[in-house]
């Protein structure tokens, strides 16, 4: 069983940036692909951003974090990164990482978007954008 720890949410005001990170109890973290999602209040959950197994592998975004997040991990410290800069206030949700070792690398973004080929979650890390 994996153990997913989101942190660095907090409340940001418009047009600032949040770095939120997800460390892994897993030794062999650099083996999974992982996904950001987010979910807002009485909105169903949404995909952020996606990162293969390995450093430097590909990456997805959603159309609407284009240009603003980057997604990033460092295998050494068993932890993947999202940080997120121009922060709007429609970015206000709990934000997710999860994971996947059993087809540790994406085929398209559908697949790197798809929540089902997931099978580990965090708790979350609320993340609130003031206007």
């Amino acid at each position: 069983q994996v153990h997913l720890v989101e942190s660095g949410g907090g409340l940001v005001q418009a047009g600032g940036s949040l770095r939120l990170s997800c460390t892994a109890s897993e030794p062999t973290f650099n083996s999974y692909a992982v996904g950001w999602f987010r979910q807002a209040p009485g909105k169903e959950r949404e995909f952020v951003a996606a990162i293969s197994w390995f450093s430097g592998g590909s990456t997805y975004y959603a159309d609407f974090v284009k240009g603003r997040f980057t997604i990033s991990r460092d295998n050494d410290k068993n932890t993947v990164s999202l940080q997120m800069n121009g922060l709007k206030p429609d970015d206000t949700a709990v934000y997710y990482c999860a994971a996947d070792k059993s087809k540790p690398y994406y085929s398209d973004y559908s697949d790197a978007a798809w929540h089902g080929r997931y099978s580990y979650w965090g708790q979350g890390t609320q993340v609130t954008v003031s206007s």
